[in-house]
């Protein structure tokens, strides 16, 4: 779990948030989403139980994934949170400027979530936990248990906390369909080609196995795995030298977080034994956007690694 270092102390938290909220604000669980006559909800999630009234217009997103299950929805967030401070939001969302940086993952900003006076506020139960009861006096809160292989499921209840379940269906019903057209754009190749998925971050190297938000897009599109990573689970975490051997595939994909000259990246791929992997010899080694593949965690993101094994697998 993300280690998170509170900014403000719980009483000055607190004290700024009632003082939003006597101001007119959406502080609380009752906090006006749709005016006074609007229909009050209650959603169910890890923590317990939210009651939001009418429909959410100032969201604030503390992950990667609520931002976007939010933009796939047409919902602009107020605020979001950076992976890594200084890096931006993901690369991949269109439409995404000019909404609030709040801090980071790790570490939110919680006096200028505050002051956006924002009547929803989605995260994770794995990433925020400890500053749950902060967040919920500031505005009505929901989050999941947890993150990456769930992407699916975290998509459904962020949708039934913006009261766009609707709008939810056709956006799944639409990866649905660009799921289909991969499977026809593949052929006869869709069952034969082994997909290794492998990514570079300071000090580490993971293999990504099938309980992860990349592997459950590659099991959708009907694409079968490496034995080592045709496991339920999440990673082979610090892979070594050693284990380079079961990272081939037919094709293998590589991703990168963080700057370049400060992950494992140049350390495996200049071994022999890189060098000696069939995909490595066959040049189908492709490179793809760890923002897409790895931070993306929502049905955009998803479309995009679709798009991206089209791209690569069926064109080629």
């Amino acid at each position: 779990m993300i280690w998170i270092k509170d900014r403000l102390s719980a009483v000055v938290f607190l004290a700024a948030a009632l003082a939003l909220a006597a101001c007119g604000g959406a502080g609380g669980q009752g906090g006006d989403g749709g005016g006074a006559s609007a229909q009050t909800r209650t959603i169910e999630h890890a923590m317990g139980e939210t009651k939001i009234q009418g429909t959410a217009k100032r969201v604030v997103v503390l992950d990667t994934g609520e931002l976007d299950s939010a933009m796939s929805l047409g919902v602009k967030p107020v605020g979001a949170v950076e992976a890594v401070e200084g890096l931006g939001l993901p690369s991949y969302l269109e439409g995404a400027g000019g909404i609030e940086n709040v801090g980071t993952i790790e570490e939110p900003n919680l006096e200028k979530i505050a002051t956006l006076n924002p009547d929803l506020i989605l995260s994770s139960k794995l990433r925020h936990e400890q500053i749950y009861d902060q967040l919920s006096q500031v505005a009505p809160t929901v989050f999941t248990e947890t993150t990456g292989v769930t992407w699916k499921e975290n998509f459904e209840k962020h949708a039934e906390a913006m009261n766009r379940a609707d709008e939810a269906k056709e956006v799944m019903d639409g990866y649905e369909d660009r799921l289909e057209e991969f499977k026809r754009a593949m052929g006869g190749r869709l069952g034969e080609t082994e997909v290794s998925v492998v990514r570079f971050l300071p000090g580490e190297t993971r293999v990504y196995q099938k309980e992860s938000f990349v592997g459950t897009v590659l099991e959708d599109a009907g694409l079968p795995r490496p034995p080592s990573q045709d496991v339920d689970d999440f990673a082979i975490l610090n892979a070594s030298e050693e284990t380079i051997p079961e990272m081939d595939g037919d094709a293998i994909f590589v991703t990168a977080y963080g700057p370049q000259d400060e992950t494992t990246r140049q350390k495996i791929t200049s071994d022999p034994l890189w060098q000696k992997l069939e995909a490595v010899r066959q040049d189908r080694v492709y490179e793809a956007s760890d923002d897409l593949w790895m931070l993306g965690i929502g049905p955009t993101a998803a479309n995009g690694v679709v798009d991206d094994l089209e791209k690569h697998l069926a064109e080629s």
